[in-house]
């Protein structure tokens, strides 16, 4: 079934998606994550995330919480680099009641002092439990590594220094600037009819003004400065397994070659347990219990990792292992039947993934915001069958190289 879209006046992007289901989702997607942040504000889109559901004008924390659970239905959020999201599954009978709270939360919060300074020490602890778990925090310091001082090396969360700092005037400028109709989108997947949904949307957001003429967006940071790239950086943690991550940089979400090397990495340590890399390091030479690689593209660049822990005895040999299938990817590629397997898994995960009604309403949110538009799947399968033993071989050779690739280790 299709998404309906629409654009409304004030700029808010619209998607609908019907469903057979007594259950409904909506989630309002706003493009505004933690490379928009002032670097001497580290983390302030996370916590005023955490601060929408503090109090507005018309309803108290308690009050914000106890709305949409007391139906059983549920409210939540979460920060990226580059958006934050709000959303909530409720009956579809009480739909409008979760669309009027989004609106409310979004545009009607006060940030109060009070809750303020709570929420800051939620946050802190927060950063503490990160620092006491090694296979997250790499990824934080890699970021760093690969980014340099641009706004995504950020953590997400910020440094005790930056959030001790942030004040409620602060987060009251981030929401002027970012928190606006043209810079989100609202999302619905629910048994209902386009046109009620339509409606309901445009009675809470349709008169929303914008603060700037319609198109301007908030300045994001875009240059990215040079990072470092080749080399082997080692940081001493008392841990008892080695940590380590082998990366660089990778395409952006508008690139070419983004589907190609999507398929090349779900290929090489992808979720599933065939993986080469699950299969090379553990299922084969049992060197470690977790290996696996990721791909995140942003608006203007991309990031791949491959992630593994290991005994400190076995670092050496895992890395070996890594580098040396990295190497026989770009100078042999896949074989036909290889890639017409992993052209058939990436298929099947895609479209499993996408019965899921809750991250249907997410995807149709953020490629809203993202492309304009939500493609079809039968373009999506279009688009992965058309991929060719050459381009895996030219993106692995491009982003496997030595100069693009870093290695970072916690031992």
């Amino acid at each position: 079934m299709t998404t309906y879209t629409t654009l409304f006046e004030n700029g808010l992007r619209f998607g609908f998606k019907q469903a057979t289901s007594p259950v409904a989702y909506c989630a309002l997607t706003i493009n505004a994550g933690t490379r928009d942040e002032n670097i001497s504000q580290g983390g302030i889109a996370h916590l005023t995330e955490h601060m929408l559901f503090k109090g507005t004008k018309n309803r108290g924390a308690r009050g914000i919480n106890n709305f949409l659970e007391k139906l059983g239905g549920e409210l939540n959020a979460y920060t990226t680099k580059e958006e934050t999201v709000i959303h909530a599954t409720v009956l579809k009978e009480d739909l409008p009641k979760a669309i009027e709270l989004l609106h409310d939360i979004v545009f009607n919060s006060i940030f109060p002092e009070s809750e303020l300074a709570k929420e800051k020490e939620v946050v802190l602890e927060e950063i503490k439990s990160y620092k006491d778990t090694p296979s997250e925090q790499i990824f934080d310091d890699f970021e760093e590594l690969l980014f340099g001082t641009h706004p995504l090396a950020g953590n997400i969360l910020g440094t005790p220094k930056t959030i001790r700092k942030i004040k409620r005037e602060d987060l009251i400028d981030f929401t002027k600037l970012h928190y606006r109709c043209e810079n989100m989108s609202l999302s619905i997947v629910a048994d209902s009819k386009a046109e009620r949904c339509e409606a309901l949307a445009k009675r809470f957001f349709s008169k929303i003004e914008t603060t700037e003429p319609p198109g301007i967006v908030p300045f994001r940071a875009s240059q990215i400065p040079p990072g470092n790239s080749g080399g082997i950086h080692i940081v001493s943690k008392k841990s008892y397994q080695a940590h380590c991550i082998v990366g660089g940089r990778a395409y952006s979400l508008y690139d070419k070659n983004r589907l190609p090397f999507a398929l090349l990495v779900n290929v090489l340590g992808g979720p599933a347990l065939n993986s080469k890399l699950n299969q090379l390091l553990r299922e084969k030479h049992a060197l470690a219990y977790t290996v696996d690689a990721s791909y995140n593209p942003f608006s203007d660049t991309g990031l791949f990792t491959v992630y593994f822990g290991t005994d400190k005895s076995n670092l050496d040999k895992s890395l070996s292992l890594i580098n040396k299938e990295l190497s026989q990817i770009m100078e042999r590629g896949l074989s036909s039947a290889q890639l017409k397997a992993a052209k058939k898994q990436l298929a099947g995960q895609l479209a499993i993934s996408t019965d899921n009604a809750e991250a249907q309403c997410l995807n149709i949110g953020k490629s809203l915001l993202v492309f304009k538009k939500v493609e079809p799947m039968d373009e999506v399968m279009r688009k992965i069958n058309s991929i060719t033993s050459e381009q895996i071989k030219e993106v692995a050779c491009e982003i496997f190289s030595d100069d693009n690739l870093i290695t970072l280790i916690y031992k």
